[in-house]
């Protein structure tokens, strides 16, 4: 057996740590001699103190001893107990065995007893079933009255009846009989039909009868009502569902509104897409709308239940039937004005306190919930449209506009004057207000339309100035046939110039946005090339009148002291004056131009008609001429307005300066000088200046065109050219005079 310690390993532990703890808490307390004192006030505690422990420690086993003997008498006697209903179940059951013949009599008994019950039942609801087809007429002349609402009570008894019957028969599985039933009660159909056909007619005049006779109206929904309840207690109870069930007359009743509120207003057998015809549709349409609206709002609203939402559903119906509506309308091929029409009544007038904003309608109807009444894609779609017409407009009115101004340019007269003097014509006064117009109508509608419509114009505008470019030079081809046509050429083509300006100075006030008033380059690019085709034909006048003269240039009687120059200088100044015809900014253009074309036709005729001096009297003498020539056509220009930065005559001293100097040796160093300062002059111009001077040795103009090829120059930004618009007939030099080029 083994000892009492291996079969409670954990009293032994418990033991162990009991006397660990006593001999720690002994030597702590006992560790100097004079504490032994006490030695035996402690042992009377601790005996004390053991013996409460151990009380308590038999109380508390006493206790739990009392309870398992108290548990153990119960399940003794629960015991017995079960033994004793085991007993009596088996007699029970030994009971039930020798009564089992005595329940089979019962089985017939109670066969016997539920057909009573039903037979019973039918004896009661027979003089129901054979009053049927009276009830029937009945039902028929109460329609007829209108007496809806007793002639629906009468028609649902009659369907429970027949609901009742045919439920019996589903149950006992006796499909075969139903079809007798449903025969024997086939009135029932007509009667339904007829019932709903009479409130379909009340649904579909509901917004007048709300105004004139809200009874009959009220009548059809407390019907209808009746029947969403039949049918939702059916549904609930889903064990039986009689024939014609659910009749979803509620759902029915909203479909018959929403047709009658899509086809009186919105299924036009044939409608004026023209402007007025369209806009007297679209009128019509916003106050019948808000008028019905009201009506529901004011009126419908209170005959129905609030569950109904009839407000909502009629906002939501209308709105979708105009959506569709509108979409019709614009499959056809709709000029500009019905198009802006559209635009402006789907974004601006249907939403505005006009129509569905109207103060009697809020804050009940809220369209902004809805789905937008022209999708994002369609609005872009039908602007496009739009810009399409107004640019097929506007091409047809500036074409027109073109015409007549080209007429004006061949007529006997000057063209008019502002109140300044300045030659003009309406042209752009009737662009930029056409222009203007279509982009502010645009305005009303959306931003985007404005912007389409402003790109249009802009374009439209940039293929007009080419257009109206074109004709100016067909005007000009007319011109060189026959200089008496048109017979006031140059004051028309200065009126195009003050025309031209006037445009490019109105062309920003075009832009929708005032903090955005950049032209377009495309378009600066045509008005510049407007400017410069005629600013080239009035040069070309001038340049007829003073060819004659620059043929004399240079020749021995200019040389003599003619009066060359005092002519030319009548030709400019005539021409001047009639410049003065144009504001300020070309006016400074024309002058400028002017003095280089004069420069420029001075040059050529010294460089091209090349003249050798002979002895140093006779360069002395060229060199008087040139001078005298060029102070005086300067002095011209500055009085005219030109500043001296500005003019080109600069050259004709220049090139004088090369021709006067004395020491031929040294004209390397000017060659160098004047190269610099004119960038454009070639070998061939110097060469022939060089010729010019009559004293200049083989060696001296090798030097110097070898100078010229060792500083090659690059024209700067902004130079203007005049000596590479010079052609001067080439040398015939036996020898090469430099390497790799010979002349």
């Amino acid at each position: 057996a083994s000892s009492p310690d291996e079969e409670w390993p954990e009293a032994e532990k418990a033991e162990k740590l009991a006397r660990g703890a006593a001999l720690k808490w002994a030597s702590g307390v006992f560790y100097r001699p004079e504490k032994l004192e006490g030695l035996g006030h402690y042992r009377r505690r601790e005996t004390q103190r053991n013996s409460s422990i151990q009380s308590r420690l038999k109380s508390t086993v006493q206790s739990y001893l009392e309870g398992v003997s108290a548990g153990l008498e119960q399940l003794r006697s629960a015991a017995q107990e079960v033994q004793s209903v085991c007993q009596d179940l088996g007699a029970a059951r030994w009971a039930l065995l020798d009564s089992a013949d005595h329940f089979q009599g019962l089985q017939q008994m109670r066969e016997l007893m539920e057909e009573h019950v039903q037979l019973a039942s039918v004896v009661q609801v027979l003089p129901q079933i054979f009053s049927v087809h009276e009830v029937f007429s009945h039902i028929l002349q109460l329609l007829h009255g209108q007496h809806l609402l007793e002639a629906h009570v009468e028609l649902m008894m009659v369907e429970q009846l027949r609901d009742d019957i045919l439920s019996q028969l589903h149950l006992r599985g006796l499909s075969s009989a139903q079809a007798t039933v449903l025969s024997y009660f086939s009135g029932l159909q007509e009667l339904n039909e007829s019932l709903a056909k009479q409130l379909w007619d009340i649904v579909g005049s509901s917004l007048r009868l709300v105004r004139e006779d809200p009874v009959l109206f009220v009548t059809a929904v407390r019907i209808i009502e009746r029947e969403e309840k039949i049918d939702d207690t059916l549904l609930l109870e889903a064990t039986f569902l009689p024939p014609g069930r659910p009749k979803g007359w509620r759902q029915k009743f909203y479909q018959v509104l929403q047709d009658t509120i899509t086809g009186a207003r919105f299924h036009a057998p044939c409608l004026d897409t023209e402007g007025p015809g369209l806009a007297k549709h679209l009128a019509a349409l916003q106050k019948d709308i808000v008028s019905e609206l009201r009506v529901v709002k004011d009126l419908m609203v209170q005959c129905v239940p609030a569950h109904y939402n009839i407000l909502s559903v009629c906002t939501a119906t209308y709105h979708q039937a105009l959506t569709s509506h509108l979409q019709e309308i614009l499959r056809e091929d709709l000029d500009k004005q019905g198009l802006f029409l559209l635009l402006e009544w789907a974004l601006r007038v249907y939403h505005s306190p006009e129509m569905m904003g109207h103060p009697d309608l809020l804050p009940e109807v809220d369209v902004s919930v809805l789905d937008p009444l022209m999708s994002s894609e369609l609005v872009d779609q039908t602007e496009r449209r739009y810009v399409t017409k107004v640019k097929a407009s506007v091409f047809e009115w500036m074409q027109r506009t073109l015409e007549v101004e080209f007429k004006e340019w061949f007529r006997e007269e000057e063209p008019e004057t502002d109140h300044q003097g300045f030659f003009q014509s309406a042209l752009p006064a009737i662009v930029m207000q056409m222009l203007n117009e279509n982009i502010q109508v645009a305005s009303l509608i959306t931003d985007s339309l404005q912007q389409k419509i402003y790109n249009m114009a802009l374009e439209e505008l940039e293929a007009f100035l080419g257009r109206l470019r074109e004709a100016l030079v067909q005007c000009g081809k007319e011109h060189q046939q026959d200089r008496a046509v048109p017979k006031y050429y140059i004051s028309y083509l200065l009126a195009v110039l003050n025309n031209n300006l006037a445009l490019s100075n109105s062309v920003s006030s075009l832009h929708p946005d005032t903090a955005c008033r950049e032209v377009p380059a495309s378009l600066q690019a045509a008005l510049d090339r407007m400017q410069k085709k005629a600013t080239q034909l009035l040069l070309e006048e001038l340049l007829l009148d003073l060819q004659p003269l620059c043929l004399q240039l240079p020749s021995r009687k200019w040389l003599s002291g003619s009066q060359l120059i005092g002519s030319m200088c009548e030709v400019i100044d005539k021409y001047a004056k009639d410049f003065s015809r144009v504001r300020k900014p070309v006016f400074t253009l024309l002058l400028a131009e002017c003095e280089l074309l004069v420069a420029s036709q001075y040059l050529r005729a010294l460089l091209q008609r090349k003249m050798v001096c002979k002895s140093r009297e006779e360069r002395g003498q060229l060199c008087r001429c040139l001078l005298q020539d060029a102070t005086q056509l300067r002095e011209l220009f500055c009085g005219l307005g030109l500043d001296r930065s500005q003019q080109s005559l600069e050259a004709v001293f220049a090139l004088r300066e090369l021709i006067c100097l004395k020491d031929p040796t040294l004209l390397s160093l000017e060659v160098l000088g004047f190269i610099t300062k004119y960038p454009d002059v070639s070998d061939e111009h110097i060469s022939t200046l060089l010729d010019i001077r009559g004293d200049v040795s083989k060696e001296v103009r090798h030097v110097v065109l070898e100078m010229m090829a060792q500083h090659p120059q690059v024209l700067p930004e902004g130079y203007r050219p005049i000596f590479s618009t010079i052609l001067v007939p080439v040398p015939e030099l036996p020898f090469c005079l430099r390497k790799g080029k010979c002349a």
